[in-house]
């Protein structure tokens, strides 16, 4: 993995980490941005991604055709050993080398839609609990093009809504939002 994109990953990580373990049980049927998620799904679904990207970051298998609750006992503090473990695994420099076996995809491109997926799902796990969040600079600048790229796969696939019209000279993260196909200003 480039030097600056496993610093994103890392710093992304890091960033969701205080969003996930800030949620309290309460919270967990809370709607998201994410209309097909409330907050425990959507955290199952960031724990799924979490987990199941360190098996394609050493080009093993990974079944995406359910996600499986991890919200188990003592699972905030699970989560920061599988997103520290994501790292780890994104950091050989043979994770990024040739195509990804289950996604048939670049294994550079895999690494980004992990980095989307952290970076994304805790701003919108911070907008459905009210915790603060900021995505890391670097996540941001990396991501904004590559989401461009993908998002006609993406919503071809129903992973991303329809853009999200925002200002050209809107934040960088909140264009980044719109072009997921998420509103800027969503509020639960």
């Amino acid at each position: 993995m480039t030097d600056e994109t496993l610093t994103n990953l890392r710093d992304a990580a890091r960033s969701a980490l205080p969003v996930v373990q800030g949620v309290h049980d309460g919270q967990l049927g809370a709607p998201t941005p994410c209309a097909e998620y409330d907050v425990r799904a959507l955290l199952n679904h960031l724990f799924h991604v979490v987990v199941s990207f360190q098996a394609l970051a050493v080009k093993g298998q990974a079944d995406f055709s359910s996600t499986p609750d991890r919200l188990g006992p003592e699972w905030r503090d699970r989560f920061a050993v599988e997103s520290d473990a994501l790292v780890r695994a994104w950091s050989s420099d043979s994770a990024l080398r040739g195509e990804s076996p289950v996604m048939r995809m670049p294994q550079r491109f895999v690494a980004t839609q992990a980095l989307a997926d952290l970076t994304v799902h805790a701003w919108d796990l911070a907008r459905a609990t009210g915790r603060p969040y900021t995505p890391p600079p670097g996540a941001v600048r990396e991501l904004l093009p590559a989401l461009r790229e993908m998002a006609p796969m993406a919503r071809q696939a129903g992973v991303f809504a329809p853009e999200v019209t925002t200002a050209p000279d809107a934040p960088e993260f909140a264009r980044l939002l719109g072009v997921s196909g998420r509103d800027p200003d969503w509020r639960p």
